[in-house]
């Protein structure tokens, strides 16, 4: 936490704000405030003071609520923090977490040779499950691509990802992508965050004869919900050999 304000932060003018736009040309407010108060504090050292709301209401002529929300995705980025009775400030670096790594680039890391087979690529309806993962409305459309995953020749996972088909446009109306990853990063949404939940299971007719095992034999079950920013990208359901297919996390203790 910061010992002191160690200098103001003198507010530039508004003008670059314009280009905060969704597709329709049209700036969201909160959206507008949170890349303003990124620029303004971008190369600031931790303990510097960023806007304080009324300072930010007053500057963009908005409720206090959208400033807050604004601020919110701040701090859940860890680029602020807030100091209850003091304010709002630029925080220390977050410790490093384990890099967000596609299968391929996993297994590549890992000395293997990854490969994918499709099989299956098709637009469906979001059921519950699914989009409330993703943040959508059940029955809107999404993109179903399963795959299965193998390195060095063997098989791994049997992998389900959904994506929303609004934030994907054309995206079955090309060539199968080599790469989900790579495809997202050319479209400028490649997931910087997600969260995995990881529990074990037992392996269905279908997954044991993709995955070359004994029906009823023990699986380990992933589920990956990846995050562009505030916004949902994919979400995914693997079935992995848990003989051949092990897990790597960074953790560290608390301060």
């Amino acid at each position: 936490m910061p010992n002191g304000v160690r200098g103001l932060l003198v507010l530039p003018t508004l003008t670059h704000v314009e280009n905060v736009l969704t597709p329709g040309g049209r700036a969201l407010k909160h959206e507008a405030v949170r890349e303003y108060v990124r620029d303004l504090v971008a190369g600031r050292h931790p303990g510097a003071p960023a806007p304080s709301e009324r300072e930010l209401v007053s500057r963009f002529g908005v409720a206090r609520m959208t400033v807050r929300q604004a601020l919110d995705a701040l701090v859940a980025e860890g680029l602020l923090e807030r100091v209850p009775g003091r304010g709002t400030f630029v925080a220390p670096p977050r410790r490093t977490a384990t890099p967000v790594l596609s299968f391929r680039e996993e297994m590549t890391a890992r000395g293997m040779v990854p490969e994918s087979q499709t099989l299956a690529l098709r637009l469906e309806q979001a059921g519950a499950g699914v989009a409330r993962a993703l943040s959508i409305s059940e029955g809107d459309a999404v993109v179903h691509w399963r795959r299965l995953r193998h390195a060095d020749g063997a098989a791994m996972s049997v992998e389900d990802v959904y994506l929303n088909e609004v934030l994907l446009p054309g995206f079955l109306q090309g060539p199968v992508p080599s790469s989900l990853y790579d495809e997202l990063a050319g479209r400028g949404l490649r997931p910087t965050w997600v969260e995995d939940a990881i529990g074990a299971g037992l392996a269905s007719d279908d997954e044991a004869r993709l995955l070359g095992l004994p029906v009823g034999t023990a699986v380990l079950r992933k589920q990956r919900r990846g995050l562009w920013q505030e916004k949902v990208i994919e979400v995914s359901r693997s079935v992995c050999r848990a003989d051949r297919y092990m897990v790597r996390v960074n953790l560290g203790g608390s301060d």
